[in-house]
């Protein structure tokens, strides 16, 4: 009788705490990217958290801080190493003092097509590199678009090497974006993009590069003249975690947090491929003076050998060989 009473009063018990104790538990995630609202990576963004909570049932939120209100590219990688921020998305030449061979995903001429890119950076090329910032405390979720480089200045129009001698322009980190702007006569100097505005503005710099839809989003036209539909890089962003907080998500919650960044970066690719020739329009009507169809071939010629063998030397052939074939 002792027995049974004592069981009726253990499951009463765990009847009251039931609610409480046995719940699933919630997770709140914060990430963090560098450009504006009105920008495809916020879209792509806002397409992850809603599917995470739509697929999780609500246990799995993430709230969005865009431009930059988290810290530049450099603070938000580093708040999501220290596991104060959890997710960031940022460009693939931000992870280059990481992991060396991120660097290969952004070279100048190596995507032949967004196609090619496309197959390199989902398959196991790309996932390779993603998995190779796990010894750093990150894990690499997914590639999402920053786009297509083009070059704007307030010189003159770029549409051969020539045009491009004695421009002083804002580049990327990548050490490779560096040497090619050298070869083609250009003076470049690495800057955050949060203070690009001022440096354009101000005369700092006479040139930048960024995909169309940075230079609108982050109205690079109101201090450029020229635009030159270049493609010289295609721009990988990188989606990452902080590791620890991802291996803390139950398994299945995992697979979901990883598959709908994939499914985000689809939605992204198709939203600025549908929203490019806009963008163009937009520039032009904004009063940038725009030339396409450039003959890029002059271009390519002078840098992409020497880059290859720079990036060789140092990583060795083996990343770029597969990327090429």
């Amino acid at each position: 009788m002792k027995i049974s009473r004592r069981l009726v009063a253990t499951a009463a018990a765990l009847a009251c705490l039931a609610p409480s104790a046995f719940a699933q538990q919630k997770f709140n995630l914060k990430l963090g990217h560098a450009v504006n609202t009105t920008d495809g990576q916020h879209a792509a963004a806002v397409k992850l958290a809603e599917l995470v909570k739509e697929r999780t049932k609500g246990d799995v939120e993430i709230t969005i801080y865009p431009a930059n209100q988290l810290g530049n590219d450099a603070a938000m990688i580093n708040g999501v190493r220290g596991g104060t921020i959890d997710i960031v998305s940022s460009g693939a030449s931000n992870y280059n003092g990481i992991v060396a061979n991120t660097a290969a995903m952004e070279l100048p001429f190596v995507f032949r097509s967004a196609q090619h890119a496309y197959t390199v950076l989902d398959g196991p090329i790309g996932t390779g590199v993603l998995n190779e910032l796990a010894p750093h405390g990150l894990k690499g979720l997914a590639y999402w678009e920053n786009g297509w480089r083009a070059f704007t200045n307030n010189k003159r129009p770029i549409k051969t090497p020539d045009d491009a001698k004695g421009l002083k322009i804002r580049s990327t980190g990548n050490p490779y974006h560096i040497q090619a702007f050298k070869l083609l006569g250009m003076n470049p100097s690495p800057m955050a993009i949060a203070e690009l505005y001022t440096a354009l503005e101000t005369g700092t710099f006479d040139a930048q590069e960024h995909p169309i839809n940075v230079t609108w989003s982050s109205k690079f036209y109101e201090v450029q003249k020229h635009l030159t539909i270049s493609n010289h890089v295609y721009s990988p962003l990188m989606l990452v975690m902080n590791k620890a907080k991802f291996d803390s998500l139950p398994a299945n919650y995992q697979a979901i947090v990883v598959q709908a960044a994939r499914d985000a970066a689809k939605y992204q690719r198709e939203l600025n491929a549908g929203n490019a020739g806009k963008v163009v329009a937009e520039l032009k009507k904004s009063g940038m003076q725009v030339v396409e169809n450039v003959d890029m071939a002059p271009f390519q010629k002078i840098v992409s050998e020497s880059i290859a063998k720079t990036f060789a030397e140092k990583n060795g052939a083996a990343l770029l060989k597969a990327i090429e074939d």
